[in-house]
């Protein structure tokens, strides 16, 4: 079963600190703005659910995540085994301070105490709200995505938040990831992922995602920043109910 498919359980979710009100309200449909070109859009109840991209799968120890003939065929970046028995979803934003803290302090002995043991699979989508540079950085993502090295500069955007993200600044990330320039900028100039990021960022607001980091790990919601030990309940409690078929 995909983690799209898993039923969202309701009451589990955890206040993310000060992500909340109407500032909150107003990066949301300002984020919403940025996809549609200013065009007024049907209520979520009315729309179409887009068509689910196939997933890709992240070996942890390396490999592509997915490479396209074009940026909406783009599959999520995952990192661990699509056989995993618990799978967390995280709805990021790079400008976003607290998904960078998870990124940095607690990602890591995620991935090494459940990745790499086969029993979690993490997938990113994109929940750029934050601004134009939030959906700059995040189509610059998928364009290294593209070409192999998502996680590689996922970690460097985090690394470098206080930065920001300028077209030229993500350019100088991608030849520190290693990626062909040249490609990177023509990619990124193309817009040819924005279906792909557009498409995360709608799923995420028809099941309910407010603010950034979310995590849903097999149906249980985990909302903002949390200490690495509710995480590792939470993933131990997927992973056993998981094994007893519930």
């Amino acid at each position: 079963m995909s983690e799209s498919d898993r039923p969202i359980k309701q009451g589990v979710g955890r206040a993310w600190p000060l992500l909340v009100g109407l500032p909150l309200i107003l990066a949301v449909a300002v984020a919403a703005v940025i996809f549609t070109g200013g065009k007024e859009r049907p209520p979520l109840a009315e729309q179409e659910r887009p068509p689910q991209p196939v997933e890709e799968e992240r070996p942890s120890g390396g490999g592509r995540e997915g490479a396209s003939q074009n940026g909406a065929e783009l599959g999520h970046p995952a990192l661990g085994s699509a056989d995993a028995p618990v799978v967390m979803v995280e709805y990021g934003d790079f400008q976003c301070p607290y998904c960078g803290r998870f990124a940095r302090e607690v990602e890591p002995k995620l991935v090494e105490k459940y990745v790499e043991d086969g029993t979690l699979r993490m997938e990113w989508r994109d929940f750029p709200y934050l601004g134009q540079e939030s959906v700059d950085a995040a189509l610059a993502a998928r364009a290294a995505q593209e070409q192999g090295r998502f996680w590689e500069y996922h970690g460097l955007l985090y690394e470098n938040q206080p930065a920001g993200f300028s077209r030229d600044r993500l350019i100088e990330l991608a030849r520190e990831a290693g990626l062909d320039a040249g490609k990177f900028e023509s990619d990124l100039a193309s817009n040819r992922y924005e279906a792909a990021v557009a498409r995360d960022f709608q799923e995420g607001q028809r099941i309910g995602v407010s603010g950034t980091p979310t995590f849903i790990i097999n149906g249980e919601v985990l909302a903002g920043l949390q200490p690495v030990g509710v995480f590792e309940d939470a993933i131990e409690r997927a992973e056993e109910e998981a094994g007893r078929g519930g």
